[in-house]
């Protein structure tokens, strides 16, 4: 099924974690992002519209600030974003100037989804940008973004993202295959699970973990993106995106995930 919903799906969400855009230090790794950008090119010369969301500010910002590594103040913690922003933001610009392509950056909160004059201007900005051609890169801004307005995690803002674009797909590359009917790490006869139709019933039978290293999401926060997206009448598929060409292999049926069916 998920090559198939990536042919049909025109207007695609594409959320890549810390964990794939960071190497083995937490610092982003600017052949990741060259490699992701020239699939998203690829999507872009087939007729599709790209919309990404990145995490990794906060890789990128202990990339070019690693005296702040052990700061655990969240003034540090946020300073440390906003330098990460431009950093990241500057690596995704040069991986898509290689193909003629400009990058929109949006930084959003959770208040901008629940004021309906905000949401308004961020579908209209979206819009204007994809059909420009542009591709919009999303982002929380963790640089204002305190507890009351956290978006928390970017599978939530990667769902919100793709209820609020109208999108026909969203794909979460992480740093797993996809969805286990148990933990892999834990049990070795661990099964991939390749469809989900019944996202309730799915939650109720396998158990969640928690963070991973450099993410703020784990399994929970995914099926939460897809139960809400599932409930847009948009599909979802979960992959990990640290293996070779992981978009082009999707599409072409040779790379395994979970996808979640409407």
């Amino acid at each position: 099924m998920i090559p198939q919903l990536i042919a049909d799906a025109r207007k695609i969400v594409i959320k890549f974690g810390s964990n794939i855009l960071a190497d083995q230090d937490g610092r982003i790794n600017p052949a990741f992002l060259n490699e992701y950008a020239n699939e998203a090119a690829g999507f872009i010369r087939a007729g599709k519209h790209i919309v990404i969301v990145s995490s990794g500010a906060q890789a990128a910002g202990l990339s070019t600030m690693e005296k702040w590594a052990r700061k655990a103040d969240i003034h540090y913690k946020q300073a440390l974003c906003a330098v990460g922003q431009v950093e990241l933001m500057g690596a995704w610009r040069r991986a898509f100037e290689a193909h003629d392509l400009r990058i929109g950056q949006i930084l959003l909160t959770q208040d901008d989804f629940g004021d309906p004059i905000r949401t308004l201007n961020m579908r209209n900005t979206l819009f204007t940008l994809v059909d420009e051609g542009i591709v919009p890169i999303i982002n929380e801004n963790d640089t204002v973004a305190v507890e009351e307005i956290k978006i928390g995690d970017n599978d939530t803002l990667a769902a919100q993202s793709a209820v609020l674009w109208s999108a026909d797909l969203l794909i979460l590359l992480s740093d797993i295959d996809g969805l286990y009917d148990k933990n892999p790490k834990g049990h070795p006869d661990a099964e991939l699970v390749n469809e989900v139709r019944d996202i309730i019933q799915v939650r109720s039978q396998i158990s969640t973990g928690g963070t991973n290293s450099f993410g703020t999401g784990g399994i929970a926060t995914k099926l939460d993106a897809a139960q809400r997206v599932m409930s847009y009448g948009i599909p979802m598929i979960l992959a990990h995106g640290g293996k070779p060409k992981a978009l082009e292999a999707l599409a072409a049926g040779t790379q395994r995930g979970t996808a979640f069916l409407v």
